[in-house]
């Protein structure tokens, strides 16, 4: 469960104010796929990196799996993000030097685990997106949409409850971006992974349960 209470972030810079949210009120429910859309400006990334932990409110409530970030410290909402939350973003941050296996072994091998089970591990994930085949190949080897499979194996690394997909096909073709969203949608129905995706494309928000419109910092609209 994800909820927000009249949740408020505000940007300074120099001596202006910019309000980025102002005042979001939503929940949601655990195994959904919620679409965030919105123009830009609107406050959509923002709201997923407030979800995520990679920010703080300056004020509301938000609680997420049960915790309220804001009142956690930092070194305990990085091991929640770490565990909890799984990240998709447009431009893959993929490490180039690195095979796809060895990306998707990283955060495992980072957060102590041995090699055999990261890479047992790596191995069934990449089964899982189709890209067994391309385990040793570096992302210059691959396609977009095979590198944008690979972060999103990457992302679901410690199996997390919550996927977090900002703009995931906004640098692919069509054809590819259906495949990534089939992906997703594949992941959330099977996993019951809970999906939050921002876009700005009205074909990718189809694949959502719901699409929650923002504008100037504020729910607009909701479609279920």
């Amino acid at each position: 469960m994800i909820r927000c209470r009249d949740v408020r972030k505000v940007f300074r810079q120099g001596e202006n104010e910019i309000i980025a949210l102002a005042g979001i009120s939503l929940e949601i429910s655990t195994g959904s796929f919620a679409v965030i859309m919105g123009p830009s400006g609107s406050g959509k990334s923002t709201l997923l990196h407030l979800i995520g932990g990679l920010d703080r409110p300056n004020g509301g409530e938000l609680l997420v799996e049960g915790r309220l970030l804001a009142q956690m410290a930092d070194d305990q909402v990085t091991l929640f993000r770490r565990t909890k939350i799984g990240f998709v973003f447009q431009f893959y941050n993929l490490l180039p030097t690195l095979t796809a296996l060895e990306n998707v072994t990283l955060p495992l091998i980072l957060d102590g685990r041995p090699n055999a089970e990261a890479d047992n591990r790596a191995e069934a994930l990449l089964v899982k997106v189709g890209l067994e085949q391309r385990r040793h190949h570096l992302p210059e080897e691959m396609s977009g949409g095979e590198i944008q499979r690979i972060a999103i194996a990457r992302a679901l690394a410690f199996n997390p409850p919550i996927l977090l997909a900002d703009e995931p096909t906004g640098n692919l073709d069509s054809k590819t971006g259906a495949a990534v969203l089939s992906l997703l949608r594949e992941i959330n129905r099977e996993d019951g992974c809970t999906i939050v995706m921002v876009t700005h494309s009205q074909e990718a928000a189809s694949y959502g349960d719901r699409t929650i419109f923002l504008r100037d910092g504020r729910v607009e609209e909701e479609i279920p």
